[in-house]
């Protein structure tokens, strides 16, 4: 079966001013998102991707913009079920205010119970990405074989969903998971099992030295700015 690319979108503006952007219009790339993604080009070079799948929502459109000025034989397939979590009533709001409502303990200790108010919950989002994940695996594979490599641009929750549910992890602990905005995560699919073979790969290692605020024990809902 293919190997699947995940690509976090760049940072974007939503990330930098601490919010959550969710479902959010107008959301694009900051100028640091917008350099990750001229580099992105480049750092997939040695992949002969045979599809690219994006998010419909604009920070994942221009993170593959010149992935596919890069490659004018490929065009990229927009797939909902792959768009960002539907966080509702909490969409566009300052995490740091967030994190004082009672839901925000379930997101982080119990996710497999959360719902956002006039939103979706976790355990919807996993099952739509991954149906998503499957049914574009079956079809690269018939379209191209099935050492095809392919190429889904997408949001921090929703890859890191991913990731739990190809390692068999229960989604209570999807939140130990980090990926950085314009990361790149690679999941080998086959027959009997998956493989999680990059996770989060950035080639910078900068968001690993110390901070002089360190960034606490909770993952930040949507998958964080990166390194400052």
């Amino acid at each position: 079966m293919p190997t699947l690319i995940l690509v976090r979108h760049g940072r974007s503006t939503a990330n930098t001013e601490g919010l959550l952007a969710g479902w959010t219009p107008g959301v694009d790339l900051d100028e640091r998102g917008a350099a990750q993604a001229a580099a992105l080009p480049g750092r997939l070079a040695d992949l002969p991707l045979s599809e690219i799948v994006t998010s419909p929502l604009q920070r994942c459109q221009e993170t593959i913009r010149p992935l596919l000025d890069a490659r004018p034989g490929l065009r990229a397939h927009t797939d909902e079920r792959i768009g960002e979590c539907h966080y509702g009533d909490w969409s566009g709001r300052k995490l740091a205010e967030l994190k004082d409502e009672p839901l925000m303990e379930v997101v982080q200790a119990h996710p497999s119970a959360a719902a956002f108010p006039g939103g979706e919950s976790m355990r919807a989002m996993q099952t739509r990405a991954a149906e998503a994940v499957r049914e574009w695996n079956a079809r690269v594979e018939r379209d191209h074989g099935a050492d095809a490599v392919y190429l889904m641009c997408s949001h921090g929750d929703i890859i890191k969903s991913l990731v739990a549910e190809a390692l068999g992890l229960h989604l209570d602990l999807f939140q130990r998971i980090s990926v950085e905005p314009c990361s790149v995560t690679a999941i080998r699919y086959t027959r009997l099992r998956p493989f999680l073979v990059r996770l989060g790969d950035t080639g910078d290692f900068a968001s690993l030295a110390p901070r002089e605020e360190p960034p606490g024990d909770e993952a930040t809902v949507g998958g964080g700015a990166g390194a400052p």
